[in-house]
């Protein structure tokens, strides 16, 4: 099918297969010299933990980075060394892992993501950030307007659902009309809170129109990093010079 090709990352980045792997490498090693607090709870289910990384001095407030994988894969556990541009600017940094489609539905997943932005809020003084990649672009996207929140990121993002009700991975996210025009961003009114949409220059068409969507939507700032790919443009997170990571603390 079409779409299906559209929405492949893998296949149309060099060593594509090989990025799980290395994300995991490079996380774990992260986490066993960082000052953090893991699998802490915020909801029912033992994929709705989080974990909490800390700043080597007083924390001037909580970054939370929701990953992606079309709500089908991934978890937690493979983002950590993203956290490193964002704490040594002095920020703390969450990262939620959610229970993943088919078990719930994306709408669901939403409301997780919300619980999760109380709940850590609530371990952590001060004012709240999002970011979020690919589906995840689309979980933060959904909750610029939570409170404390005062800057949204949204890298990649999946904004309108529509189109993944015509491919094969639809049989487990179960998309139908309803759910497509409620939890696409594209949709929902502008939030009062600033939003960047950041996707790769070097990224899939698709994505491309997607991130243009959700800015000409919201008429909101967009940039176009050149040269990255779906896989690599949040790289630049572990980065604390990075135009993205000062796009997050700025």
């Amino acid at each position: 099918m079409e779409l299906d090709d559209a929405y492949a990352n893998a296949t149309h980045i060099p060593g594509g297969a090989d990025y799980p792997a290395k994300w995991a490498a490079l996380a774990q090693a992260f986490r066993d010299n960082a000052l953090c607090e893991l699998d802490l709870p915020y909801g029912e289910t033992p994929r709705q933990r989080f974990d909490l990384f800390h700043p080597s001095r007083l924390s001037k407030g909580l970054i939370i980075f929701v990953h992606g994988g079309y709500w089908l894969r991934f978890d937690k556990s493979y983002w950590s060394h993203l956290a490193a541009g964002p704490l040594a600017d002095g920020w703390s940094v969450a990262m939620p892992s959610y229970d993943l489609c088919p078990d719930v539905r994306i709408s669901q997943i939403g409301e997780q993501i919300g619980r999760a932005i109380a709940v850590i809020g609530a371990r952590v003084a001060g004012p709240v950030r999002l970011c979020g990649h690919s589906a995840g672009g689309q979980l933060v996207a959904r909750h610029a307007n939570a409170a404390r929140v005062e800057n949204v990121v949204s890298v990649s993002p999946v904004s309108d659902l529509a189109p993944l009700q015509r491919t094969r991975m639809n049989a487990d996210l179960r998309i139908d009309a309803a759910e497509a025009r409620t939890e696409s961003p594209v949709h929902l009114p502008p939030p009062a809170t600033p939003v960047t949409v950041w996707v790769g220059g070097a990224e899939r068409p698709a994505f491309l129109d997607q991130a243009k969507w959700l800015a000409e939507a919201w008429n909101c700032t967009h940039v176009v990093a050149p040269g990255a790919h779906h896989f690599n443009v949040i790289e630049a997170l572990a980065d604390p010079q990075s135009p993205l990571t000062q796009t997050l603390v700025g």
